[in-house]
């Protein structure tokens, strides 16, 4: 590191838990974040905040008016751009030293799966079922962790699963596929400082991941209720007869690993 970068980092780098070690680490790290709205976005600052050096954003949607209430990534001046080129600017605004690769698409599961490859962390911040199983089934596949965030109207949760770990459940071990219905802020609403929340959280468990420090969320559910501020946690366990993470295919990922399997300490 640099005097720059030893100032900019200063406070983290003071922590006995990181130190100059995981600082280091952490500029080192790539994380791969599924949507830039609501939760994506405080994510997203967090962790280019935060030194990680590489960040890949994926979204195919664009910034409308609605949005502005809660998605702090973008501003009026991005009214009609894409989210991820939105986030892009916002990010180097913010950090110019990390990189921000922009994907402005829908990625189907190869993408997902080539994606999950290249990272060591995955945040799942997007407002469907469909897109959160498709990105844990690649996580599964990949070996790579998963830091799962929802909200809407005055809750959200949050989970972390980690592939590599035998006993960690997966996404698919919680929610059946096509059981659950869409919930979307777009037809319930939500109060801005949820995602806020549910979002810096989802950052914090993701440092957690590549520094390897305190324990994360793997095999626990975080329930947070806004409107009496109180958090629940609810233990999580693996589904034996999981589809996704119980087929020899995802055995095969956890035996050989990944560079992320080693943060995880």
């Amino acid at each position: 590191m640099n005097d720059q970068q030893l100032l900019r980092y200063s406070r983290q780098i003071m922590l006995a838990e990181v130190g100059y070690e995981g600082q280091q680490q952490l500029l080192a790290s790539r994380v791969a974040i599924i949507g830039a709205g609501g939760l994506g976005s405080p994510a997203a600052m967090y962790l280019a905040a935060a030194g990680v050096g590489h960040l890949t954003i994926v979204d195919h949607d664009v910034v409308e008016l609605s949005n502005l209430q809660r998605q702090i990534l973008h501003d009026s001046a991005a009214l009609g751009k894409a989210k991820v080129d939105s986030a892009r600017e916002r990010l180097h605004a913010l950090n110019p030293e990390v990189e921000v690769i922009a994907l402005h698409r829908r990625s189907d599961a190869r993408q997902l799966q080539a994606l999950a490859t290249e990272v060591d962390v995955v945040i799942d911040a997007s407002d469907n079922f469909a897109t959160r199983f498709a990105v844990n089934a690649a996580c599964v596949d990949a070996a790579t962790p998963l830091v799962s965030g929802a909200a809407i109207r005055m809750e959200g949760q949050l989970s972390v699963f980690v592939p590599a770990q035998a006993d960690s459940p997966c996404y698919r071990c919680l929610y059946r596929e096509g059981e659950e219905p869409d919930q979307t802020c777009t037809d319930n609403g939500v109060l801005a400082p949820v995602v806020g929340v549910i979002g810096s959280l989802q950052a914090l468990e993701t440092l957690k991941l590549l520094t390897g420090i305190g324990a994360t969320l793997c095999g626990r559910l975080l329930l947070f209720d806004g409107l009496h501020q109180e958090f629940r946690r609810v233990r999580l366990r693996k589904d034996p007869q999981c589809p996704v993470c119980s087929s020899g295919r995802a055995a095969r990922a956890a035996a050989t690993g990944s560079g992320a399997e080693q943060t995880q300490g």
